[in-house]
This record gives C-alpha cells, sequence and structure tokens, in this order.
C-alpha cells in the first residue's frame, strides 16, 4: 500500500506555485529583535545544500550535495554541519561559513542514513535505515571511527540520544516500534510498538520524558526512557510527522503534514495546548509540511515545506507566520545557528 506520505510528496512542484501573501516575503520585516545567524537546507529534490542569512532572509550560498539529503546536524560549536546522505551511505560534513565538504564518514553498503545527531560530546550519531542499525562516529573531524549498533527493527528512522550519550532511541517505521540502544554495554535493545508510523522523536532536556509522533494514529505519545512505557496519548493534528521540545522544555509540538497546523502540547500536562495554522488545508498537499526546527533561544518556529521550495518562520508566542524564507531543491532537513 503506497503511504499518504508518498503520496503527497509525489505531487508536482507546479502545485505549489501560487503567488505569497505579504507575509511570504523572505525579506519581510521581523518584529522584536533582529535575526542573526543562518539557517541551512537539504533539498532532497534538487540534490543540494543552501545556507540562508536570516538577517536579509536571502540565500547567500548554495553548493551541490550527495543523493536524496534528508537530516542536518550542527556542531556543538557550531563551525561545521553533518548532512545524512539518505541517497547513499555517507555522513558528510561542511563547514558552516562557506559550505565547503570537508569530510565524508562512509557507512556501508546500503546504508541509507536519515536522522542524524551532532552530540554536546562531539561525536555523531546517526540512523541507518538500509542495515537497520544506527552509528555510532566517534570523532568526526579527526579520525572518524563509525561503530554500527542494530536496531533489530525495519525502517529505523530517526533518533534521539541521551545526554550522557549512553544510550539513544529510535522509531522504526516498518516495525511501528521504537527501540532503546545501549551504546555503551551493547546489550540486546528493547522494542516496543508504539502507535502506527512512529516517526518523530524528542527526548526532553531532563533526560525524564520519550515524546514520539506516530503519523499514522494522528497522535503524540510520552514513554518512560528507561522502560519505554508509554504514559499518555495526546491526540494532534492530522500526521504528525516531528516532533520536537522547545528549548525552555515548556512545550513539544508536532509538525501535522496532512493539514498544514503545529500542535502545541503543554510538557507538564501531557495536554494539546493550541493549534498553529502555518498553511490551510487546502493548501497542506501543496507545501509538504515536514521538518520543524525552533530558534535557540524558542522564540521562532521554523517549517520546512518540501514541495512548496520554501522554510517558515513562525512566531511562537501568537503563532503568526513572519515570513517564507528559500528552500530551494526541496528543503527537508534544517538546522541554525545564531
Amino acid at each position: 500500500m503506497v503511504s499518504r506520505l508518498a503520496l503527497l510528496l509525489a505531487l508536482p512542484l507546479t502545485a505549489a506555485c501560487a503567488p505569497m501573501a505579504p507575509s511570504g516575503d523572505a525579506r519581510a520585516p521581523i518584529s522584536g529583535q533582529p535575526v542573526e545567524g543562518a539557517l541551512f537546507v537539504a533539498g532532497k529534490f534538487g540534490n543540494t545544500l543552501t545556507k540562508v542569512e536570516l538577517a536579509s532572509g536571502e540565500t547567500a550560498a548554495r553548493v551541490a550535495s550527495c543523493a536524496n539529503p534528508h537530516e542536518l546536524a550542527t556542531s556543538p560549536d557550531e563551525s561545521h554541519l553533518a548532512l545524512a546522505c539518505y541517497g547513499g551511505r555517507t555522513v558528510d560534513i561542511f563547514r558552516t561559513s562557506d559550505l565547503g565538504k570537508v569530510a565524508s564518514v562512509d557507512l556501508g553498503e546500503g546504508a541509507r542514513p536519515h536522522g542524524i545527531v551532532w552530540h554536546a560530546n562531539g561525536d555523531i550519531y546517526a540512523t541507518a535505515e538500509g542495515r537497520r542499525s544506527i552509528f555510532w562516529i566517534r570523532d568526526p573531524l579527526g579520525a572518524a571511527e563509525a561503530f554500527e549498533y542494530g536496531s533489530g527493527q525495519d525502517g529505523t528512522h530517526m533518533l534521539a540520544v541521551a545526554p550522557d550519550g549512553r544510550h539513544a532511541w529510535t522509531t522504526n517505521l516498518g516495525s511501528r516500534t521504537v527501540s532503546l540502544i545501549d551504546l555503551k554495554t551493547r546489550r540486546a535493545p528493547r522494542s516496543v510498538e508504539v502507535g502506527e508510523e512512529p516517526e518523530g522523536i524528542a527526548l526532553a532536556d531532563d533526560g525524564e520524558t520519550l515524546w514520539v509522533s506516530a503519523r499514522g494514529s494522528n497522535a503524540a505519545f510520552t514513554l518512560d526512557p528507561e522502560t519505554l512505557a508509554i504514559r499518555q496519548r495526546i491526540e494532534t493534528g492530522a500526521f504528525p510527522l516531528r516532533i520536537v521540545v522547545r528549548p525552555q522544555g515548556d512545550y513539544a509540538v508536532t509538525s501535522d503534514l496532512a493539514d498544514g497546523g503545529l500542535s502545541v502540547i503543554d510538557t507538564a500536562t501531557g495536554e494539546l495546548d493550541r493549534s498553529i495554522a502555518v498553511s490551510s488545508p487546502a493548501e497542506a498537499e501543496a507545501r509538504t509540511q515536514v521538518t520543524i526546527l525552533f530558534s535557540p533561544d524558542g522564540e521562532r518556529i521554523y517549517v520546512a515545506e518540501t514541495t512548496a521550495n520554501t522554510i517558515v518562520e513562525v512566531d511562537f508566542a501568537s503563532g503568526r507566520v513572519l515570513r517564507r524564507l528559500p528552500g530551494a531543491g526541496g528543503g527537508d532537513g534544517i538546522a541554525i545557528i545564531e
């Protein structure tokens, strides 16, 4: 059976070429303090990597990348960027200053890396969906040793990593499971079923709650990170593809692809606080909203509209769409430095 996501991603690019409203102007002024830094966009249809200056909203650089690039992660010092090459077998590393490629780490035949984390400890962790595993890449800018850990599950897609680097959690689309992987002892991973098509995953900063969005269930779930016991189910908008936790820890947000909205969940109560309309339900299929990312200060959310080739900047407090930034090549994975 063809999934709803596959159908949406198959829509022609011309469907998204309607004229933008004033809020769609990439150079529109932003209320509050000036926005500094840069947004990085992986163009999975165009095989590109783009840097967008946030102050101007203009494209600063664009380079060719690997085939079908997906998730992005920035180094702790923000000097480098790691790209998961979903159409191949490598994790490629670029400078954030000029998008110069500095390294490529080969994860082996059929790896298809997708989810990626550049940890505060300096190491990179990535899923390898084609190998049903994850990789721990130690010293990625130096000797770059890669160690593989099998999940034993199908469709190992996204991941979260513990603050101490001892454990990782993955969502496994094909098996409808979430797995806990011990990175130190290599004990057999523990896996539990969580809704239909669990994909998005995020660990609270205190490490006490694991958040999962199950796109086929139109729901988010909270889990005990140690036991994987499901604590709560929260109904969201339609097809919640990703989930992120605000840097302040007070809200979790899902990206609801099928209705063009964001579901905002109070982390203290586990209840739906509000919904933010990024695009109308009628526009949702033409825009194909995928990845979401908070600004480091938690004041803005960036939303990748893959088919529309735009990245939406949303004021979190008001829910207002501030502007639409360039997301050329089918922007999917995004990362930010400020």
